[in-house]
C-alpha cells in the first residue's frame, strides 16, 4: 500500500550517529554522519532504488564514482592521475526525519531535505541523479566527483587559463541553482607544473569571494596527491600510521593467541592501511618508499611468527584483479583505456 500510494510510513525516521573524520575533530565539518534505519525501511528503499534503476540508462554519470557497482575510491583516484598525466604529456535524500544520537543522548527531530547519510539504502542513487548534470563545459576540463568529494581539473595551455576558471564559476553557479554549498575552508587548489622553464603565474581561484588556498599537496579519498606526483609524503604517512599499530599488534601477542589470530589481526589492522588504494601509487613509489613500507611488514612478521605476503605480491594481485573487472565492464569509465592486444 505504501509503495503504490507514494506516502512513507514511520519506518522512514532515522537516528544520525556522528562518526569522527579524524582522530582530533575540531567542527561540526570534522564529523560524518552516518544513519540507522529500520531494516522494514532498508528493504523498501530498495524496492523503490531497483525501480528508479531500472528506468535509467547504465552510462549515467560515468565520472560519478560513488554508488555504483565495481567502483571504489582507487578507480576515481586513477581516472583523475590518468587524466592528469594525459594533460602532462599533451603539454538527496528527500524529506527524511532525523535525529543526532551521542553516547546516550539523543537530539530533538528534524526533518531534513538535504544530505545523503552514510547506512542509507536510496540517498546514494539520489544524490547521483541530482548532481547528474554537474558535468564539465570544457573539452579542457573535466570535474571528477566521489560523492560530494569533487574535483575540477583543467589543462592550461599557453597561459591561458579561461576555461578553468569559467569551469570553477561554473561549479559554484550550479551549486548555488541547486542549493548546494561549495566548503571554500576545505577546498584547495594544486598546480602540477613539471615544466622545466621559469614557473609561470597563476591566477587565484576565488569561490563566493574566499581565494581558495593553494597548496603543494592534499589529501584526497585517503591518498596525498603531491604537485610533482610523487608518493613520498603518502608512503611516509602510511609507515607511521602503520608503524603505530604495531603496538596494538604486540598486545594480543602477549596473551599468547595463536598464530593465526594474530596473522588475522594484523591483516584487519595493519594490512589495510598498507595497501589502501595500492594500485594507484604503488608502482610509481620509489624504491626508498617500499623498503620503508616494507620494514613494516617485516616487524610484523617478528611480532606474529608467521610469513606475510609481501606489497609487491599484493600490488600485483590487485592490479590483475581491478583490470579484469573493468575490461568486463563497459561502463566503466576508465574501460576505454584498456584495449585487447
Amino acid at each position: 500500500m505504501t509503495y503504490c500510494s507514494g506516502q512513507i510510513i514511520h519506518f522512514k525516521r532515522s537516528t544520525i550517529v556522528p562518526v569522527p573524520k579524524k582522530p582530533r575533530p575540531s567542527d561540526l565539518n570534522d564529523y560524518r554522519p552516518v544513519a540507522l534505519t529500520s531494516v522494514v525501511m532498508k528493504c523498501f528503499e530498495k524496492l523503490v532504488r531497483d525501480f528508479i534503476t531500472s528506468s535509467l540508462p547504465a552510462s549515467m554519470d560515468p565520472l560519478q564514482f560513488a554508488y555504483r557497482h565495481n567502483c571504489s575510491t582507487d578507480d576515481a583516484i586513477a581516472h583523475l592521475l590518468h587524466t592528469t598525466l594525459t594533460h602532462l604529456d599533451e603539454g538527496r535524500g528527500n524529506y527524511r526525519s532525523q535525529s543526532v544520537w551521542v553516547g546516550n543522548c539523543a537530539s530533538s527531530t528534524l526533518t531534513l531535505s538535504t544530505g545523503t547519510p552514510q547506512g542509507c539504502v536510496l540517498s546514494p542513487l539520489l544524490y547521483s541523479l541530482y548532481t547528474y548534470d554537474c558535468t564539465a563545459t570544457s573539452s579542457s576540463t573535466i570535474i571528477v566527483k566521489f560523492a560530494d568529494d569533487t574535483v575540477v581539473m583543467g589543462l592550461i595551455s599557453d597561459n591561458d587559463e579561461r576555461a578553468y576558471l569559467e569551469e570553477i564559476k561554473h561549479l559554484e553557479n550550479w551549486c548555488q541553482e541547486n542549493n548546494l554549498l561549495l566548503n571554500v575552508s576545505k577546498t584547495k587548489e594544486l598546480i602540477v607544473d613539471c615544466s622545466k622553464k621559469q614557473k609561470r603565474h597563476y591566477q587565484p581561484v576565488r569561490i563566493s569571494g574566499t581565494t581558495v588556498e593553494r597548496v603543494d599537496s592534499f589529501r584526497y579519498l585517503g591518498v596525498h596527491i603531491s604537485q610533482d606526483l610523487s608518493w613520498s609524503r603518502h608512503t611516509n604517512s602510511l609507515a607511521t600510521k602503520a608503524h603505530q599499530h604495531l603496538y596494538h599488534l604486540r598486545r594480543p601477542r602477549d596473551f599468547r593467541l595463536p598464530s593465526k589470530v594474530l596473522r588475522n589481526f594484523y591483516t584487519w589492522t595493519i594490512e589495510s592501511i598498507l595497501t589502501g588504494n595500492i594500485t594507484v601509487w604503488f608502482g610509481n613509489s620509489t624504491k626508498q618508499d617500499r623498503q620503508a613500507l616494507q620494514r613494516v611488514v617485516r616487524s610484523a612478521e617478528r611480532i606474529t611468527h608467521t610469513e606475510l605476503p609481501d606489497l609487491q605480491t599484493i600490488y600485483y594481485k590487485r592490479c590483475q584483479t581491478k583490470a579484469r573487472r573493468i575490461v568486463k565492464d563497459p561502463t566503466h569509465p576508465n574501460n576505454r583505456l584498456f584495449s585487447l592486444l
